[in-house]
């Protein structure tokens, strides 16, 4: 099938992401999408997402967050995590993903890509060459378009399980 739309890794939560062994492998950059990958759909910054970035800026990770949404929605966030932003994406395109490295100083050996879609987050970083890490919607409650995407995504999401099962197994889920 389309292995581009397939990821490196697909876990329950951002929130359980080994960030230290990343760490520890070589990974300096981490570029996220935002909504119902670090917070529900529309929410602010919480302390989870507080303490996450914090995490991540004591290892030394440069962090940024890579959004489709306006800047109204992703600079508050931004802010609060204390991370770089880029908005209004175009994700899939690849260019953002492109100039979120540039920005972090970082390459597609050494970043990594975090968020909840295929077929804009998971696509565009495969394309663009940087290794994704696709985790479970944090809450049911989407958008319209983004519940038609979720129908697509079960057939691919499938097949990636049934791959992993008999060429590798990087899927972790306490729901297998």
């Amino acid at each position: 099938m389309c292995s581009f739309l397939y990821p490196g890794e697909y876990l329950d939560s951002t929130y359980r992401i080994d960030f230290d062994k990343l760490y520890k492998n070589g990974y300096r950059g981490v570029i996220f999408d935002i909504d119902n990958t670090l917070v529900p759909h529309g929410a602010p910054a919480d302390e989870q997402a507080i303490s996450l970035f914090a995490h991540l800026n004591e290892l030394g990770f440069s962090c940024m967050l890579l959004s489709n949404n306006k800047e109204p929605r992703v600079k508050p966030f931004a802010e609060t995590v204390g991370a770089q932003y880029l908005y209004k994406a175009g994700k899939p395109k690849t260019s953002g993903y492109r100039r979120a490295m540039q920005q972090l100083g970082t390459d597609t050996t050494n970043t990594l890509f975090v968020g909840d879609q295929i077929f804009t987050d998971v696509m565009g970083a495969n394309l663009a060459g940087i290794r994704t890490i696709l985790v479970k919607p944090i809450h049911p409650k989407e958008e319209v378009q983004i519940v038609l995407k979720r129908f697509l995504e079960k057939p691919i999401l499938a097949c990636y399980k049934l791959h992993r099962r008999f060429f590798g197994t990087k899927y972790e889920s306490s729901s297998k």
